[in-house]
C-alpha cells in the first residue's frame, strides 16, 4: 500500500510488494527477502553494512510505457531493468521515479542494488544518533503510462473575503513524438472545473492553472480534520486516458506577534520527536504499527510530530492528515560539523533531499513546517552560508510555509535571522548542569538579543534517558523515575512561557543508534530518551506527559 487512499482510476498500477530474491556481497547463498523491509530482520544480516542485490520477475500485460516509483530504499539505489542501468539515487527517506519508454509484453528482471555503507559518497547517512538501516524499506510500485500523462499536482488553499480558494497546478507530458490536443477537468468538492483544448508539442511538459472558489468547504483544522478528494482527468481530442488524485484540505498557516497561526488562531505545538524504527523491524514499518504510532500520540494528547531527522513514509503523513495532527518535516542532515558539511557531495545531496520533500508532501495539509539541518555548523561562517542556501530553496519552492532548524548552538549561533521560526534543543538537568527555569531564563534572554526576536520559538528537543524496567527511588541516571521528573519540570517551565509556541519532546520511542560512534553514551545501543520503549510499552513518564498535554 503506497497511500490510504486510491490515487488512480485510470490509470493501471501494480504494487510490487512481496518477497523478492536476494543476495549479500561477500555472503555465499540466495536469499527470499520481503519488499518492504530491512535486511537486518535476517538474522545473517542483523549489523551488517554493505551492498545488497534485490530482484524481481515483472510480467507485462502489453508493451508501452512504464513508471517505476521507489518510495524508500537505504540508502544508495542502483536500478537495472533488463541488465540496464536505469536510475541512480541517494538517500534512504525520498521518493523517486523512473519512466522506461518501448517496453514489451511479457517477462523482464528488475534489479536493485542497494548500499549502506559510510563514506566519503554519503554526506548525510553517517554514524548517527539513530541506525542506518539496509533494504528496499518502502514500498515500489509500476504504473503503465499512456504517451500523455499528468505528472503532478500543486494544491494551494487561500482564504480571500471571508471565503476559501485554491490554486491548484497540474503538471502534464507528453513522452510521443507527435504533438496532442489536450484538455483537463478537476473534481473536487461537488465542484467540476473545466480547461480550454491545448496543444501540447511532442517530448514536452506544460501545466494547467485553476484558482476557483468553495464556498462550501470546512476547512481543515487539529479538531475537524477535514479532507477532500481532487480528481485530475486528462483527455486527448475528448477522451479520458489519464488520472491522478490528490487528498487535500482547506487550511492557512501565518506568523503574527511572535505567534504560529492555524486559520488565523494560535496555536500551540504540543509534540513529539519521532523517528521510524520499531524493534525487530527497523526502519520499515507496516501501516498498523504506524497507526499504532497515531493512537499511542494522540492518547498522550500530542496535536504536534516532528519527523527527525529525515522525511517520513507517506503513509504516516497520511494518518496525520486524517487525525489532524501538524507536522514539522524536515531535511535529511543531523549534528553535522562543519568538516562534514564541507563534503563535495553535501550541497547536492541536501538538495536533491529538499526537493523531492517538498514535491512530494506539497499537498498534506497536516505539514505546517519545513525544516532542515538539525545542530549543524550555525556558528559558522561557512555553515551559515550553506543554512542560506537551503532556506532560499524551501522558499523557490513552497512559500506558504514557515521554516526553521533546531539548535544547539547556544548563545553562538549566528542564522537566528534565516528562518520563520526560531528552535531550540534544550536539555537542563541532564547535558545541561542548570535548573530547567535558569536555562529558558537564559535562552530566552539570549534570542531576544539576536536577529531571532519577535520570531515565534518553539522548544524543539527536550527530555532525558531512562531505560525501561530501571526504577530507582534516588532518581539515578537512566531511572524511570529521574526521567519523569525532568520532563515534568520541563513541560511546566516551558508550556507557560508566553515567548514559546511549542514544545516537542524527545522522543516517542527508544531508537536503534549505530555502534560505530555512540556505543559509549547510549546504553543497550539506543537512544534511551523515548516515552516508550522501541516495543511501545510505556514508561513512567508516558502518564506525565499525558497528564500536562491533556490539561493544557
Amino acid at each position: 500500500m503506497l497511500r490510504l487512499f486510491e490515487q488512480y482510476q485510470i490509470r493501471k498500477v501494480q504494487e510490487l510488494e512481496g518477497m523478492w530474491d536476494f543476495q549479500m556481497e561477500g555472503f555465499d547463498g540466495n536469499y527470499r527477502l520481503p519488499v518492504p523491509g530491512c535486511w537486518e530482520q535476517h538474522p545473517s544480516f542483523s549489523r551488517h553494512r554493505g551492498r545488497g542485490i534485490y530482484t524481481k520477475e515483472l510480467l507485462l500485460d502489453h508493451s508501452g510505457t512504464i513508471c517505476l516509483t521507489f518510495k524508500g530504499v537505504s540508502h544508495t539505489a542502483d536500478v537495472y531493468f533488463d541488465g540496464e542501468k536505469i536510475v541512480h539515487h541517494y538517500n534512504a527517506f525520498t521518493p523517486f521515479s523512473v519512466i522506461i519508454q518501448h517496453v514489451s509484453k511479457g517477462k523482464h528482471k528488475l534489479k536493485v542494488s542497494v548500499d549502506n555503507t559510510f563514506g566519503e559518497h554519503s554526506a548525510l547517512h553517517v554514524p548517527n544518533d539513530y541506525y542506518t538501516y539496509g533494504g528496499i524499506t518502502r514500498p515500489v510500485a509500476m504504473e503503465y503510462l499512456p504517451d500523455a500523462y499528468i505528472k503532478s499536482i500543486q494544491f494551494l488553499p487561500y482564504k480571500k473575503e471571508n471565503q476559501w480558494h485554491a490554486r491548484m497546478e497540474i503538471a502534464v507530458a507528453n513522452l510521443s513524438e507527435k504533438s496532442a490536443n489536450l484538455s483537463l477537468s478537476c473534481h473536487i468538492a461537488d465542484t467540476t472545473i473545466h480547461s480550454n483544448s491545448a496543444c501540447l508539442d511532442g517530448n514536452s511538459e506544460m501545466s494547467f492553472t485553476f484558482d476557483h472558489p468553495f464556498p462550501s468547504v470546512e476547512e481543515w483544522s487539529t479538531s475537524n480534520p477535514s479532507l477532500y478528494l481532487l480528481h485530475a482527468i486528462l483527455s486527448i481530442d475528448g477522451e479520458a486516458i489519464d488520472d491522478q488524485i490528490e487528498r487535500v484540505g482547506f487550511r492557512t498557516i501565518s506568523l503574527k506577534d511572535g505567534s504560529l497561526l492555524l486559520n488565523g488562531k494560535p496555536i500551540f505545538l504540543k509534540g513529539f520527536n519521532r523517528h521510524e524504527d520499531y524493534a525487530a523491524l527497523g526502519c520499515s514499518l507496516p501501516l498498523q504499527l504506524m497507526v499504532q504510532d497515531m493512537d499511542l500520540l494522540q492518547d498522550l494528547g500530542a496535536n504536534a510530530v516532528r519527523t527527525c531527522h529525515y522525511p517520513n513514509d507517506e503513509r504516516f503523513l497520511d494518518l496525520c492528515d486524517e487525525r489532524g495532527i501538524l507536522v514539522w518535516e524536515e531535511n535529511h542532515a543531523r549534528g553535522l560539523s562543519l568538516e562534514r558539511m564541507q563534503n563535495p557531495n553535501f550541497d547536492k545531496q541536501c538538495e536533491d533531499c529538499i526537493q523531492e520533500m517538498i514535491e512530494n508532501h506539497y499537498n498534506h495539509p497536516s505539514i505546517l513546517i519545513w525544516g532542515i539541518l538539525n545542530e549543524c555548523a550555525s556558528d559558522t561562517k561557512e555553515g551559515r552560508a550553506k543554512y542560506k542556501r537551503q532556506y532560499e530553496q524551501i522558499k523557490r519552492l513552497d512559500a506558504s510555509r514557515p521554516t526553521t532548524s533546531a539548535t544547539c548552538r547556544h548563545f553562538t549561533d549566528i542564522c537566528l535571522d534565516l528562518p520563520d521560526i526560531v528552535s531550540v534543543n534544550l536539555y537542563p538537568r541532564w547535558y545541561e548542569n542548570m535548573s530547567v527555569e535558569e536555562c529558558c531564563r537564559k535562552e530566552l534572554e539570549w534570542i531576544s538579543s539576536t536577529p531571532g526576536n519577535g520570531k515565534p520559538i518553539i522548544v524543539s528537543e527536550m527530555g532525558a534517558g531512562a531505560v525501561y524496567g530501571y526504577r530507582d527511588r534516588t532518581k539515578a541516571k537512566w531511572s524511570e523515575e529521574l526521567q519523569a521528573e525532568i520532563i515534568r519540570e520541563c513541560l511546566a517551565t516551558y508550556m507557560n512561557q508566553k515567548q514559546i509556541t511549542g514544545v516537542f519532546i524527545w522522543q516517542f520511542a527508544d531508537c536503534r543508534v549505530t555502534e560505530e560512534e555512540w556505543f559509549q553514551s547510549r546504553p543497550r545501543s539506543h537512544n534511551n530518551k523515548g516515552v516508550v520503549d522501541e516495543y511501545r510499552r510505556p514508561k513512567l513518564s508516558y502518564d506525565v506527559v499525558k497528564e500536562m498535554f491533556t490539561n493544557r
